[in-house]
């Protein structure tokens, strides 16, 4: 089906938005350097020719511009990167270009788009991250502990680390040194911070997973490789 709008491509980062807009009836080229609020962008878009068609690559800054552009009635695509055609040959790399290299894509009808998640189900992913965030936090200021411990001849030889056990005997340890002293603190009371902070969100991600729309956490929350949540809520995998 023949599109009569205007085509635009926007060439998004987080502090701006290039846009390259093509009238398909006129062949009138508009650009633009816009700041990323959406109100400026959308603004700008409703004072080309409609009806709209916009494309920008996913990436970092995430999925509220399209839909806000879907909430204004304007058609959005977001660009899967993996999937980009990108010009043989073309080694010089400008916004202006990935913008207009958008629109030519929008136009031809070669852009493969990936699909924008509701918001509730950003905000999870988001929960999600945060939490693998909080597991990483944790797994390195355990292993700054460890190796102070080491360096100070202290081995634990009781079982698994991590465990009641290993706290109780961590809570024993004794230095004379004031400044070996201070530093084990220090590591100790980052793990625990890292520790509660990983519960919480354990916590809240269960929460989740037992409401209504995701009462399947294998398939819903797929995201969570090191978590297995089991009937009675109990969350575990990384302990």
């Amino acid at each position: 089906m023949s599109f009569n709008g205007t085509s635009v491509g926007l060439d998004v980062h987080a502090l701006s938005v290039v846009a390259h807009a093509f009238d398909e009836e006129t062949g009138r080229v508009e650009r633009a350097r816009l700041c990323p609020d959406h109100g400026e962008i959308l603004d700008w878009l409703h004072r080309l020719r409609g009806p709209l068609r916009v494309a920008y690559e996913a990436g970092p800054t995430g999925f509220g511009l399209a839909r806000a552009l879907t909430d204004a009635q304007i058609d959005c695509v977001v660009a899967a990167p993996s999937k980009l055609i990108r010009p043989a040959g073309d080694r010089i790399k400008t916004d202006a270009r990935d913008a207009a290299h958008l629109t030519r894509l929008l136009r031809l009808g070669e852009i493969t788009a990936v699909t924008v998640p509701e918001a509730e189900v950003e905000a999870v992913r988001d929960l999600v991250r945060a939490r693998e965030d909080a597991r990483a936090d944790l797994m390195r200021v355990r292993h700054r502990l460890s190796k102070l411990l080491l360096r100070q001849g202290r081995v634990y030889s009781g079982g698994n680390a991590w465990t009641g056990v290993h706290e109780t005997w961590l809570r024993r340890q004794r230095f004379d040194d004031p400044h070996t002293r201070a530093a084990f603190d220090h590591h100790f009371d980052a793990v625990l911070s890292a520790t509660a902070a990983r519960d919480r969100l354990d916590e809240q991600i269960v929460a989740v997973a037992a409401s209504s729309r995701w009462s399947d956490p294998v398939d819903r929350l797929g995201c969570l490789r090191d978590l297995r949540i089991n009937r009675a809520g109990v969350v575990g995998g990384d302990r």
